[in-house]
């Protein structure tokens, strides 16, 4: 049997391993002072413990008052050869210090003697659980709270109202459930009558007493005055145009909204929100404030009767008077408002707090003008993110801190939160998109900043999750553990290959799709060079096991790699791949348009025009494309190909379609292909035709669409 381990997530501030062993049997009895009874029993009735009062002869694990005052949160944890104590001036002390134990127990009875010092560096660790997509069930919703306060995170943000579906039960308007909550179809593609479902109060009260005890604090989140159709489709007296509405079966950012200039809008919100306090005892109630067009608002009388009313400028100002009202009566209530940065627009109002996600700028604007802020950017916190594009290292790169803030706006920081939104998660799947980037950021948010190591977390996490394996989490890949920088060497007349691993430890095995690698075979160096076409696989391996996914590298040696292209596509510098020779440079891209090798134009054509330095015979021109409708980015509607001789005088090649739909909701991989059948030519121009903005049914509607391309393939007869 190998030797116990403190393999914690987080990592404790401090932490002291002593020589030996404490092996609490099957018969162990935990006890407290009185202030921690509670938090005793249920460490007791969670590790199979016995719970006994401290008069108790015999006791292994007490929880017991700190002679000295610890921080709120804080801890100390002593495990020695004759028991365990922890010691905390608070029952949330306490509680933290027993689920650090828990952990080492979920390993068994044995246990390393150490000594823990530990408090959190942040008041506000939490997760975002989209119930408004997806439906989850009171039971999931316990487990999350669970494995939430194991990792000693103590915010359940739970988003409970939406564009698809309103999922608490309030009783001054039954319809928002009985119609709000249901909807003909999911946007998954399922036809199966009505999907959806909510939450009766009882089950509310249910799940926040179970978050307490377990020190989790739960804050809902009631939509406004945005996403809020599945309350309109119930109501629709409290929009602009007075409807009817259907609650909607798309994701997306939809035009209408709660009419500002209706007062009984403001008596609903404020009734609605009267019976969520009661169900709710948070400080903190957030109100959403995001994605909230104004088209509807600018073509409303009464809206813009409000405006002139209220002597505001425009919209953007209606925005913020509407959400200051609904913060005033919050405050009146004892309570204090959050919202999405989008309350920034048109002025932050007074008391609120600000959740960044649109990067790190809503934090920086909110705490430079003396607010709050809650920081959760899409680029390291949205969980609903394939590791493709937020992989485990980079979740854990994530510093809640933006630079450049003095000492007093940096406290304002109040912490983070990882999001997880399931419109295209339902509850099975829930888990594996959570883990293990949640445990990354569960250290970034708890741990000292000075101790952040990647590489140390990557150890502690392979012995970690096998104890959230117990628990009945499937935790989802840990990304790609080994990165591969490509680009072709004339010089070599091949692909070098730079590879790049996670941990020092990782060793790195190479393959092809008919070849894997083998973890138990030859090992390479960082780099390789390839001088054809084809797939390699990098595979990381740890201690002769294969860890985390293949990195993948798609290959193709053709007759337009290792020039300069004459004319390369008004690419944006979000998506620029490897800039201007991205599309001739023999990579290609996988179903991710994020994965670094694609390149996107926005609303315009995507054109490329290419000099091969002499007349070839070509043979076929091939460029390739991605949908993903759900991010704006269509198949062009045709892709043409002409040739020319000096670069001035073209002819048509050929022009390839497809027929796909825009409407198809998967990822779609394009190859348009372009018979040459020996045309000679020296110049190739490829034009990919946009569809311009986003086409009607699109949630996006009218705004710019995207054209994204990984690689224009040029062949020519000598090429074969």
């Amino acid at each position: 049997m190998s030797a116990p381990t403190a393999a914690l997530i987080p990592a404790p501030a401090v932490l002291e391993l002593h020589e030996g062993t404490l092996n609490l049997g099957t018969e162990a009895v935990v006890a407290a002072h009185p202030l921690f009874l509670a938090e005793a029993r249920l460490l007791a009735e969670q590790c199979s413990l016995t719970f006994a009062l401290p008069t108790t002869s015999r006791i292994d694990v007490v929880l017991t008052l700190s002679e000295t005052p610890l921080p709120e949160e804080g801890y100390e944890l002593d495990i020695t050869g004759t028991g365990v104590a922890i010691r905390a001036s608070t029952p949330t002390g306490a509680w933290h210090g027993a689920q650090t134990l828990r952990q080492l127990l979920l390993d068994g009875r044995t246990l390393p003697l150490l000594h823990i010092e530990d408090a959190p560096r942040f008041p506000w660790r939490g997760m975002l659980l989209d119930c408004g997509r997806h439906m989850m069930s009171v039971e999931y919703v316990k487990k999350a709270i669970d494995r939430l306060s194991l990792h000693r995170m103590n915010v359940l943000h739970w988003h409970l109202t939406e564009d698809q579906g309103w999922r608490l039960a309030v009783d001054a308007y039954p319809k928002l459930t009985e119609v709000g909550a249901w909807r003909s179809t999911h946007s998954s593609g399922d036809e199966g009558g009505r999907y959806g479902g909510f939450y009766t109060k009882e089950q509310v009260r249910e799940i926040v007493a179970y978050a307490a005890a377990r020190h989790v604090t739960v804050v809902p989140e009631i939509e406004l005055p945005g996403h809020s159709v599945a309350a309109l489709a119930a109501y629709p007296e409290l929009s602009c145009t007075g409807g009817p509405f259907e609650v909607e079966t798309q994701w997306g950012v939809h035009a209408d909204i709660y009419c500002a200039g209706n007062d009984s809008v403001f008596t609903f919100l404020e009734t609605v929100l009267g019976e969520v306090l009661e169900l709710f005892p948070s400080e903190f109630i957030h109100i959403g404030g995001d994605e909230a067009p104004k088209e509807r608002w600018e073509e409303c009388p009464k809206c813009q009767a409000r405006i002139r009313d209220e002597g505001l400028a425009d919209e953007h100002e209606l925005q913020s008077w509407f959400i200051g009202r609904i913060g005033d009566w919050l405050e009146s209530q004892g309570r204090r408002m959050i919202g999405w940065d989008e309350i920034l627009e048109g002025g932050l109002p007074d008391g609120a707090t600000v959740q960044s996600w649109r990067g790190m700028d809503g934090a920086l604007a909110a705490v430079r003008s003396g607010h709050d802020a809650v920081v959760s950017p899409t680029s390291h916190c949205y969980l609903d993110y394939d590791t493709g594009t937020t992989s485990l290292r980079k979740s854990y790169s994530f510093e809640p801190v933006p630079p450049g803030l003095t000492d007093a706006e940096a406290d304002r920081i109040l912490g983070g939160e990882g999001n997880m939104w399931t419109e295209y998660a339902p509850e099975e799947i829930v888990d594996t998109k959570i883990w293990p980037r949640l445990a990354a950021l569960a250290e970034r948010l708890w741990s000292p900043a000075d101790r952040s190591d990647f590489f140390d977390f990557s150890r502690r996490w392979r012995i970690h999750k096998p104890r959230l394996e117990a628990l009945g989490v499937t935790p989802g890949p840990e990304g790609r553990p080994v990165s591969i920088a490509a680009h072709f060497d004339p010089v070599l007349d091949g692909f070098v290959l730079e590879c790049d691993a996670d941990a020092p430890e990782l060793q790195l095995a190479v393959g092809t799709p008919d070849s894997p690698p083998d973890p138990a075979g030859l090992y390479l160096d960082t780099s390789l060079v390839v001088k054809g076409s084809g797939t390699v696989l990098v595979q990381a391996v740890w201690d002769g096991e294969a860890w985390g996914e293949p990195a993948v590298c798609r290959l193709v040696r053709h007759a337009g790699v290792g020039r300069e292209p004459v004319s390369a596509p008004a690419f944006s510098p979000r998506y620029a791949a490897g800039g201007t020779t991205a599309l001739i440079d023999g990579l290609r891209g996988s179903g991710n348009y994020r994965d670094g090798r694609w390149q996107g134009v926005e609303r315009v054509d995507l054109e490329l025009v290419h000099d091969l330095g002499k007349p070839r015979r070509l043979s076929r021109i091939t460029g390739g494309f991605l949908q993903d409708a759900n991010s704006w980015i269509f198949l062009p509607t045709s892709v043409e190909v002409d040739v020319s001789e000096d670069g001035i005088a073209y002819r048509p090649l050929g022009t390839a379609t497809h027929d796909v739909s825009n409407k198809v909701q998967d990822k779609v991989q394009w190859d348009a292909v372009i018979e040459a059948d020996g045309t000679p030519a020296r110049f190739i121009r490829l034009t990919a035709r946009n569809v311009g903005a986003c086409p009607a049914w699109h949630p996006g509607a009218g705004g710019d669409a995207w054209v994204f391309c990984d690689e224009v393939i040029i062949e020519t007869e000598d090429d074969q």
